[in-house]
């Protein structure tokens, strides 16, 4: 939108020519940009050319800020004096070169970008399957958000609460408190495979709010995350792919099995977001059983296309 005295000034000089018709044409224009729908979902890209000579750090933090940006801006999703939880992957005792983990650099500009929305707090944390602090320290990820003003939260076990969750499998189950009263939870998974689920993207990252027996979702994953993913209710999703762990997934282990991929995408729809780090890792979205059964139930698209994603490619 201009600002008044660009308005002020092109108003008066239509009307000075005796074009009040361009005038009221510009207001309308101003009105149709201010309803336009924002999109549901971007994807940045980039340069695959300059890819292999670039500091991926500095790659991470564009992708990201570019993704969320072509998203309409953290401001869309973050109130001043929201208390904002950031939740990526830290669920591995592992460096950021074995993508294990979410890219430390990403979770640090999503923390800056809810900061500079107005966000009043900015927590990051995750319920790993190796012990908190090495993974939290060597994951790159506390000291990332430190820097970036954010605040690590370790989960407390005691502050687990059995809530209900009304799912069709689930009814109720122990989850984070914390988590749960946030303002708002931005979900920050990386892509990665998964020797079970095949794939391990946005849905499966909401494992790390849970408590009780995790191992028991096992027996029926599928249900089981479209359960938590409508108890969510996301509002905005962002998968890390500037580094992918193709197989032996999802603790890696092997630099071998790391590909530099430098794709950050962000969706309003968390299953169409799935549906492309599928595509992403070469699977159809249908070969991810959690995607079918979450479309089933109208929690969002297998077709992220037919979002019409902004997508943008930068060096």
């Amino acid at each position: 939108m201009p600002d008044p005295t660009r308005r002020d000034f092109l108003k008066t000089s239509a009307l000075v020519g005796g074009g009040l018709l361009a005038a009221e044409s510009l207001a309308l224009r101003e009105a149709a940009l201010a309803s336009a729908t924002p999109p549901a979902m971007s994807i940045a890209r980039w340069d695959e050319a300059a890819l292999a000579n670039s500091d991926l750090s500095d790659v991470a933090v564009k992708l990201t800020q570019t993704a969320i940006e072509s998203l309409g801006g953290m401001g869309r999703f973050v109130n001043k004096g929201d208390t904002v939880w950031v939740k990526p992957n830290i669920g591995w005792n592992r460096r950021p070169e074995l993508a294990a983990n979410t890219n430390p650099d990403v979770v640090a500009a999503v923390v800056r970008m809810c900061r500079d929305a107005g966000a009043k707090t900015v927590k990051v944390g995750d319920h790993p399957c190796h012990p908190a602090r090495q993974a939290y320290r060597n994951s790159g990820i506390a000291k990332a958000v430190e820097e970036a003003g954010g605040k690590m939260v370790y989960l407390d076990k005691k502050r687990f609460k059995e809530m209900t969750i009304d799912g069709q499998h689930l009814k109720k189950w122990p989850l984070y408190v914390e988590i749960i009263e946030a303002d708002l939870v931005i979900n920050v998974p990386i892509l990665k495979h998964h020797g079970l689920s095949k794939a391990s993207m946005a849905m499966k990252n909401y494992m790390g709010i849970i408590g009780g027996n995790r191992g028991s979702w096992h027996q029926n994953l599928d249900a089981c995350l479209a359960d938590i993913t409508q108890f969510m209710k996301p509002r905005i999703s962002l998968l890390d792919a500037v580094r992918v762990l193709t197989d032996h997934g999802p603790q890696g282990g092997d630099p071998a099995d790391v590909d530099v991929r430098g794709i950050v995408a962000a969706s309003t729809d968390i299953v169409a977001l799935d549906a492309l780090g599928a595509e992403l890792l070469g699977h159809d979205s249908q070969a991810i059983g959690n995607i079918g059964v979450a479309a089933a139930r109208g929690l969002g698209t297998p077709d992220y296309r037919s979002l019409d994603p902004v997508e943008k490619t930068i060096s």
